[in-house]
């Protein structure tokens, strides 16, 4: 329990320390106009109050992946907890306010339009359809997960396609309707929901003392995931809970509804350390679950691990409690991913959001799309594992693409670019090594795939180096 309560207090300090750094950094103007005062239309542009953007924030992020992911990345030991930490403050915080803040500098532009400012016109028609094919299967992969949790808890005859129907239903109004009319008005009692799970398992860690494998101890260490390597493959499983490119995404969401730069931090960095808290405490939970048992390490399905360790610590009542709270993150990523997908066809084609038939003009072809995704992945067995390990992967990726576009905005305008370099290095050697490695992918060795990866590691330090000397460092905003 030592080496989490560290991690745990490591978190929250970086919030308060490293967060600060980088507000400094970035410079945020309070008598700046935002988006929501300059272009309020009464659907996307709107002031909210700084409470609410943080909690639908934080909604809008914390899908399954610090839940699922964090679960399943425990099985590569104490490191995950490492990753969580350092992952979180100095790479998963840091994209996510600088992407938000530039969003907001720029009229709560989407992310493929913000990636196109710096990267050029090909990295934005690219990032169209990769951030729109993503969010489309967050789309899918956040109805099937809740739902059948749901299933679990309820009357047999409201089995899991019920669910799939009623969640979907909802995705179809969340995403058409004004934010201040569902989302800003339900999202605060998902968010009891998500606290009270987080708090509760938090409290019983304490409460029980688990036997926690420390890091100095002889195995603390120890990959229990044998034949996975833990590069690349925790990086890859545990994403929302340290980096993931599908927060940038939703940053332009909260752009639009804020009324003052100062928001930034506590709504960008803010919401990201909390969710890493709640991977944290969910990476430990699982650690307990994986050594408590040689059977348990067989145990591939997270949900087991979340209804295990929900009814056993906190009784039916806090279980149910507690699971609803794991219920509310997918659904309030899945509503605004599809939000987020109609935000940016609109960007692209330049379509006014403000009448309903014009949102339902973009909206019908991505229903369309998710549904007929959500039916093939239904009819195979492996359907949701399939299109979780494709968006696991597509998620990193898209981080990849958006720290890239940012140390090109901070070296423009003289800001300490090593500060999101590291990042952009790190995750581009992570992904391009998975993407050789991953059975879904190329399927390479993996002393090759990692060759390979540093190879491409080292390609974007040399293209950014060149492309560093040509660029001219006097940007303005």
């Amino acid at each position: 329990m030592i080496s989490f309560t560290l991690c745990l207090l490591a978190l929250v300090a970086g919030y308060f320390l490293y967060g600060r750094v980088v507000e400094r950094i970035f410079g945020p103007d309070p008598q700046r106009a935002t988006p929501a005062l300059r272009k309020n239309d009464g659907v996307d542009y709107l002031v909210l109050p700084g409470w609410k953007i943080f909690t639908i924030q934080f909604l809008n992020i914390a899908g399954l992946g610090p839940i699922f992911g964090a679960i399943m990345g425990a099985k590569f030991g104490t490191a995950s907890y490492l990753w969580i930490v350092f992952g979180c403050i100095f790479a998963g915080a840091v994209h996510d306010y600088l992407s938000g803040m530039l969003s907001l500098r720029h009229d709560g532009e989407s992310l493929p339009e913000l990636i196109g400012r710096y990267l050029g016109m090909t990295a934005k028609q690219v990032m169209r359809v990769f951030s729109i094919v993503l969010l489309v299967l967050v789309g899918v992969v956040f109805v099937s997960g809740p739902a059948g949790l749901l299933a679990s808890l309820t009357p047999e005859v409201l089995d899991t396609t019920f669910w799939i129907v009623v969640i979907f239903v909802y995705y179809i109004l969340a995403t058409m309707l004004p934010i201040d009319k569902i989302i800003g008005r339900i999202y605060p009692l998902f968010a009891a929901a998500l606290l009270f799970m987080a708090v509760g398992i938090l409290a019983m860690l304490f409460v029980k003392h688990p036997a926690l494998p420390e890091f100095w101890d002889a195995g603390g260490m120890k990959n229990l995931a044998p034949g996975q390597p833990i590069f690349p493959l925790m990086f890859i499983s545990i994403a929302c809970g340290a980096i993931s490119g599908f927060h940038a995404t939703q940053s332009p969401l909260m752009a639009r509804c804020m009324k003052s730069e100062r928001q930034g931090r506590p709504i960008f960095y803010g919401a990201m350390i909390t969710e890493g808290i709640v991977a944290l405490i969910w990476a430990a939970a699982a650690t307990y679950f994986f050594h408590s048992s040689p059977e348990n390490l067989a145990v591939t399905n997270a949900a087991i691990v979340v209804n295990e360790i929900s009814y056993s610590w906190l009784g039916t009542a806090g279980g149910v409690l507690a699971i609803l709270g794991v219920i509310a993150a997918p659904i309030t990523s899945g509503d605004t991913a599809l939000r987020s997908a109609r935000l940016i066809v609109a960007d692209m084609f330049r379509i006014p959001q403000k009448t309903i038939l014009k949102r339902l003009l973009i909206c019908v072809p991505i229903f369309g799309a998710c549904l007929a995704i959500l039916l093939v992945s239904l009819s195979n067995p492996d359907g949701f594992n399939i299109i979780w390990r494709y968006f696991a992967w597509a998620n990193q990726a898209l981080s990849v693409f958006t720290l890239w576009a940012l140390a090109v905005w901070m070296y423009r305008s003289r800001r300490a670019y090593p500060l999101i370099l590291v990042p952009a290095l790190f995750m581009t050697w992570i992904c391009t090594t998975y993407i050789f490695f991953a059975p879904e992918c190329l399927h390479m060795g993996h002393g090759i795939s990692l060759a390979l990866g540093t190879v491409c590691m080292l390609a974007g330090a040399v293209w950014f180096a060149q492309k560093a000397i040509k660029m001219p460092r006097d940007l303005k905003e």
